[in-house]
C-alpha cells in the first residue's frame, strides 16, 4: 500500500498532463485568444457565476502543477473576468493547490527527476532553508528571485513540511496576485484601444519596492536569530 501511495502524485501529474494536452490548454494562454473570445467568456461568467470560478481555479491549478508558462497571463485574465477581491482569492487558491501537487510529487516518485532538473540552483537555496525554512520560503514567495516552479519543488528537498509549504505559499503570493489581477480589471479598455499590456507598466518601481519591503520583513526572523546568537 505504501508503494502505491508513493506514486499517487506521479499519477496525478500524468493525468493533468494528459488533460492539458487534449484540451489544448497552452494554446489559449495568450492575449490574442482572450481578445478574440472575451465577449463569450464574460457571458459565460455571467451565466454560470458559481461554476466559472471553480473552473478557473482548476485551470490555474493545472497550469501551476505542470509548470506551464502562463501564470502571469492567467492572473491578469482572472482580474478581467472577476471583480476584486474574488479574483485575487481565486488566483491564490488555484496557484496554491497546483503548487502543493508539484511539492508532493517532488517529495515522492518524481523527486529524483526534479532534483536533476533543478541542478545547481538548489545549492543557492540550501543555506536559506537550513537557517529558517518558513521565513526564507515566505521571502521567496514575496520576492520572486527564483522561478516559481523551482520554489515549488525546492522545499521538498530541504525538509519543509507540507503545512509550512501550504501556508507560506498562500500568504506569500497574495501581494503579487493582487497586483496582476488589478491590472486585469482595466484589460478591456486596453484591448479596445489596441494597446499592448506591458509587464513594466504593471511591475512599476513602486510595486517592486513594496514587494522587496515585504520580502525583507519576511526575513526578520532570520536576522533576529543571528542577532541572538551573536
Amino acid at each position: 500500500m505504501k508503494a502505491i501511495k508513493k506514486f499517487i502524485p506521479l499519477i496525478i501529474i500524468l493525468g493533468l498532463m494528459g488533460l492539458a494536452y487534449f484540451t489544448g490548454l497552452g494554446e489559449y494562454l495568450s492575449f490574442e485568444s482572450l481578445k478574440e473570445h472575451r465577449s463569450r467568456l464574460k457571458d459565460l461568467v455571467n451565466e454560470y457565476p458559481s461554476t466559472a470560478p471553480i473552473l478557473y481555479m482548476i485551470v490555474y491549478a493545472i497550469s501551476t502543477a505542470l509548470s506551464i508558462p502562463g501564470g502571469l497571463f492567467l492572473s491578469i485574465f482572472g482580474g478581467f473576468l472577476f471583480p476584486q477581491p474574488y479574483s485575487t482569492i481565486y488566483v491564490v487558491t488555484g496557484a496554491t493547490i497546483g503548487a502543493i501537487c508539484i511539492f508532493l510529487a517532488a517529495s515522492t516518485a518524481l523527486g529524483g527527476v526534479m532534483r536533476e532538473k533543478a541542478g545547481g540552483m538548489l545549492d543557492k537555496m540550501r543555506a536559506g532553508f537550513q537557517e529558517n525554512g518558513w521565513s526564507y520560503l515566505l521571502f521567496l514567495r514575496l520576492v520572486p528571485i527564483f522561478p516559481f516552479w523551482l520554489v515549488n519543488i525546492a522545499p521538498a528537498f530541504f525538509g519543509v513540511s507540507l503545512q509550512t509549504f501550504a501556508w507560506t505559499t498562500f500568504v506569500g503570493i497574495i501581494p503579487g496576485a493582487f497586483v496582476f489581477t488589478q491590472a486585469g480589471t482595466g484589460l478591456g479598455a486596453i484591448l479596445d484601444a489596441g494597446n499592448e499590456l506591458s509587464i513594466d507598466a504593471i511591475f512599476n518601481n513602486d510595486i517592486k519596492i513594496a514587494l522587496v519591503a515585504l520580502g525583507i520583513f519576511a526575513l526578520l526572523p532570520v536576522v533576529i536569530k543571528k542577532f541572538r546568537k551573536n
